[in-house]
């Protein structure tokens, strides 16, 4: 009989345990509005809470990533797009030069015009965002030109031939090519490294020169250069163009797998609040019953057995 009694207890005190454990449980959720919180309440999903967090954190900074990427696209083409504006309006001062009735004086006052278009064409070659030069490749703390009149092309070099890594990856693992070097753009050259024929730079220097020189047969062949180098400006356009639709697609690739995996670790680890607060009812309800049944029960003591 006594050990009845005691193993009846021990019951009771066990079940009143569990109920006060799934009861505290159930609170927690509710405060904190997670059903996990520490590796122990689900040890059989850490694995994959973990993978889903890494994931998260992974596409977190790729999105960063090509929002950096973004705004040096963005500066790159409005540079691009200022550069063929610079050379419609030496197309004009060549047109108005290369006429018969222009004067040696009038020449001379459109090429100090030309020289300050060099001037801007130079400026934008060291176009910066966040303190990178975005057209030196991966020398990006250093500008890639200077004025020099006494080059043919009316600029000083001062990066030859600039190595150009720099790519963007997206979430799908692709990866793309986001900037083009202030050659690429504005000094295209040949293969023996003599300016090409669409060489932005040499394109406006020679106009400058032919002005200067009162030079007509020079203006008008200056000129077949400039309409070249815009010719050649308008296709390197095209690139900042495309390049700039790849981010746009891979940053909304990546907020959508954004979407997806923060639902997937929001399954994971987010309560349930309503069914934590029936819980918590219930397991209350429970409790109460189980110590008013308990109070009812005959109060027997050890004398009463030896009696």
């Amino acid at each position: 009989m006594i050990s009845n009694v005691s193993g009846s207890t021990d019951k009771f005190l066990a079940d009143l345990d569990r109920i006060q454990s799934a009861t505290d449980r159930a609170q927690r959720e509710i405060t904190s509005g997670l059903k996990v919180e520490v590796p122990s309440d689900a040890p059989d999903e850490i694995r994959s809470i973990l993978q889903l967090r890494a994931e998260i954190q992974r596409n977190t900074q790729i999105q960063t990533n090509l929002t950096t990427a973004k705004t040096d696209v963005q500066s790159g083409d409005t540079a691009v797009q200022s550069a063929i504006q610079i050379l419609d309006r030496a197309s004009v001062l060549g047109t108005q030069g290369a006429g018969s009735t222009s004067t040696a004086d009038q020449r001379a006052s459109m090429a100090q015009e030309v020289g300050q278009l060099l001037d801007s064409l130079v400026s934008l070659s060291r176009t910066t965002v966040g303190g990178r030069y975005i057209f030196s490749g991966d020398q990006e703390n250093l500008p890639s030109y200077a004025l020099d009149s006494s080059s043919p092309t009316g600029v000083n070099r001062l990066l030859a031939s600039p190595a150009n890594t720099r790519q963007i990856q997206g979430v799908d693992g692709l990866t793309f090519g986001i900037a083009l070097t202030a050659q690429d753009v504005f000094d295209r050259r040949n293969a023996d490294d003599t300016p090409a024929g669409d060489n932005v730079f040499a394109a406006v220097n020679a106009l400058q020169t032919a002005l200067q020189n009162n030079d007509e047969a020079g203006i008008q062949s200056a000129m077949q250069s400039v309409q070249a180098a815009s010719s050649h400006l308008n296709s390197q356009l095209v690139f900042y163009g495309t390049a700039e639709n790849r981010i746009k697609d891979a940053l909304d690739q990546a907020s959508h797998m954004e979407t997806q995996e923060n639902t997937a670790l929001s399954q994971e680890v987010d309560a349930d609040i309503a069914a934590a607060s029936t819980e918590l009812a219930l397991n209350n309800t429970h409790q109460q019953a189980a110590l008013a049944a308990r109070s009812k029960l005959p109060q027997t003591t050890l004398f009463d057995f030896l009696a």
